[in-house]
């Protein structure tokens, strides 16, 4: 047997993010202004972040370099584990190999303080005192909390109202790292009094959440927006993972053939997969399956075009795949994955064909979780559990073919705080819910 767990020294950690847009094959088409439909410049985002972000998200360098103050802080947990999944292949009777790379080990639990750390750290920089963000399943909000205590900021989270009253614990995090915490919709901006005027029990979406974020940073001098995912500059951060993981399975003298990751707005699939991708666009054969909740299956169902990031209709265009700005999916416990559209960068190599997806129920999507707890001990976040499941049936196909192939999944985060979709799940009361069905 192979080493179980494959691991790095402190000095192995990423000093450089990998750009991806240096080496797409097609280039993004710009994001346009929400008032004029004009590409919008570096200007018209200042209001809301930082000038070092705004130049990672438009930047084409293949390589741009970590800060001190940051790898100090990722030193703290990175670099994560690569586990070989001996125990499930053999629960599976699969001849696969199966990877898994663990971001639980982080403070918050997740792959979001990557790039929590950084936006943090860049906003501090420029004298940035407080940041507002949303959050769905509470992942991205404990991140911000943990990484706004690291450099003294105030910090905002408006979460979506469904995972609020699911995740109370997500909630308590946050707090306990200081951050204040509302369930969104609010009656703390315009846009969320409008909201409840409307629906007083609106359960709330990633869109409206980040559409109440925005405008608090927008009305205030003092304060910046954050984003979680989706944008080009957090997909670039989250790159340590995958740079992490070539390194790792280099140590164990394989590759992978395919490589799974759930993707909400894509940080966590992207993160994993481009440092890879840059190797199939060399001619590397290599396959990269996005797994999405049937609920919102923005990839698999949704239309390629310009659409407003949140639900109020602030934020820029961008050309991505969505379900419109204005949907609102059905409350399942994988709270990260409820969002209407997709990072641009993922959206272009899915219609380029470069990627694939897959979109999962919730049920049997649980059910590989629980296959995954009871093989490999650790309780995948539900998120993460979309990926288990591709990757299961992914071995199972092995199974039946005979072929020893090598598969590569994102293990995003630990699902410690969402013991309650479980007790749901056991007791058989989780509904799978299909999007053309889908209740507003």
């Amino acid at each position: 047997m192979t080493d179980t767990k494959i691991q790095l020294s402190e000095k192995d950690i990423p000093t450089k993010w990998y750009n991806i847009l240096a080496d797409l094959p097609r280039p993004l088409d710009p994001p346009l202004h929400p008032g004029t439909k004009e590409p919008i410049g570096p200007d018209d985002l200042a209001p809301l972040f930082p000038m070092g972000l705004i130049e990672q998200e438009v930047s084409t360098e293949r390589w741009i370099s970590i800060p001190e103050e940051v790898l100090d802080i990722y030193a703290l947990f990175r670099p994560s584990p690569l586990f070989r999944a001996h125990r499930l292949e053999a629960a599976l009777g699969t001849p696969a190999k199966i990877y898994y790379k663990y971001e639980g080990v982080s403070p918050a639990g997740s792959h979001k303080p990557n790039t929590a750390i950084a936006q943090a750290y860049y906003n501090k920089a420029e004298g940035i005192k407080r940041l507002a963000s949303e959050t769905g399943a509470g992942q991205w909000g404990s991140a911000l909390s943990l990484a706004c205590n690291y450099f003294d900021l105030e910090c905002m989270i408006y979460m979506v109202k469904v995972s609020y009253e699911q995740k109370p614990y997500r909630r308590s995090l946050m707090e306990v790292w200081g951050a204040t915490v509302t369930p969104s919709p609010s009656n703390l901006t315009e846009y969320g009094r409008k909201v409840l005027e409307a629906d007083p029990d609106s359960m709330g979406s990633l869109g409206m959440a980040i559409s109440e974020a925005v405008e608090d940073a927008a009305s205030k001098s003092d304060t910046n927006y954050a984003l979680g995912s989706v944008l080009n500059h957090v997909l670039l951060h989250q790159t340590v993972i995958g740079l992490e993981t070539k390194k790792q399975l280099e140590i164990a003298g394989d590759y992978p053939d395919v490589i799974v990751g759930c993707c909400g707005g894509g940080s966590n699939l992207g993160g994993l997969a481009f440092p890879f991708l840059a190797d199939k666009f060399a001619g590397k054969e290599l396959r990269v399956v996005a797994v999405e909740p049937k609920a919102c299956p923005t990839l698999t169902e949704g239309e390629c075009r310009y659409d407003f990031g949140d639900s109020a209709g602030m934020t820029p265009l961008v050309n991505m795949y969505t379900l419109g700005h204005d949907f609102i999916p059905a409350g399942i416990h994988a709270g990260g994955l409820r969002y209407h559209g997709d990072s641009a960068i993922i959206s272009n190599l899915y219609k380029d064909g470069l990627i694939e997806a897959v979109a999962c129920h919730q049920n049997p999507v649980f059910e590989a979780a629980l296959t995954f707890a009871r093989s490999e001990g650790t309780v995948p976040a539900p998120e993460s559990a979309h990926a288990i499941k591709v990757a299961i049936d992914e071995a199972l196909k092995a199974k039946e073919t005979g072929e020893s192939k090598t598969i590569l999944f994102g293990l995003s985060g630990h699902g410690y705080f969402d013991l309650s979709a479980y007790d749901a799940y056991l007791a058989g009361k989780l509904v799978d819910y299909d999007y053309a069905k889908e209740p507003k």
